[in-house]
């Protein structure tokens, strides 16, 4: 196996990408290749590039993740990346590497890096460092017409107004065009949803009774049917 493993992205989800995308920086020896939104995108740069490792969504518009792979006469090493459960039966059957439910922490990514290593090769586990807090790593987020990058550390709380959610960090407020369930799936277990509208940084609270959290000044309800699930974990906490 060369040093450098090339890799390719393919989720049509934004957000999802850019997690992963941030995983591969971490790692020396992976290379990204690109990302694709979709499967017609990736099968023309499997045609044209030489791709070790594919990370691959399953749901997706046109061809899901799985049809895809069966339609590859000779497909490249693959993660499997989804929010569901009820396709790893499959994945068995068709011999990925790996298959990482989202959200995906940097640790279980690495994981699933080794295994392909040493699938692939009898050398050592790959020299980096996994982050020291769960809460490190970040995301890209699309907000005026650009992808910025956000760090996990620096989000206080996520709100949702409309069809649009508000990302509260120590430095500014970042607003983008998504739903509240997409930034649930995409951030680690540091984070809670508390109500249908907010989603907190536990590392970020200050106080809390059972009906609000304080993250500073700001107090965010609890709602109702998140009350028992919230009290109980920031009581083990």
């Amino acid at each position: 196996m060369s040093e450098q493993i090339n890799c390719l992205i393919v989720d049509d989800e934004p957000l999802a990408i850019g997690v992963i995308q941030e995983y591969i920086e971490q790692v020396p020896q992976l290379n990204l290749i690109t990302t694709c939104s979709n499967a017609m995108k990736a099968f023309q740069v499997l045609n044209k590039e030489k791709i070790d490792l594919l990370f691959l969504d399953i749901e997706m518009p046109e061809i899901n993740g799985i049809d895809f792979i069966k339609s590859l006469a000779n497909p490249p090493s693959i993660i499997l990346t989804t929010a569901y459960r009820e396709y790893a039966l499959q994945s068995y059957e068709i011999e990925v590497i790996d298959y990482l439910l989202k959200p995906i922490s940097f640790s279980r990514f690495f994981k699933a890096i080794n295994k392909y290593i040493k699938s692939n090769t009898d050398n050592k586990i790959i020299a980096t460092t996994t982050p020291a807090s769960k809460n490190q790593g970040s995301i890209y987020v699309y907000s005026n017409k650009k992808n910025i990058k956000v760090y996990f550390d620096d989000i206080l709380y996520v709100e949702s107004v409309k069809d649009y959610v508000n990302i509260h960090t120590t430095g500014k407020n970042i607003i983008s065009k998504n739903t509240i369930t997409k930034y649930e799936a995409l951030l680690p277990d540091s984070f809670i949803r508390i109500h249908r509208s907010f989603i907190v940084n536990t590392s970020k609270i200050t106080a809390f009774t059972h009906h609000d959290i304080e993250i500073g000044e700001k107090e965010i309800p609890i709602g109702s049917s998140y009350k028992k699930q919230v009290v109980e974990l920031l009581k083990k906490n």
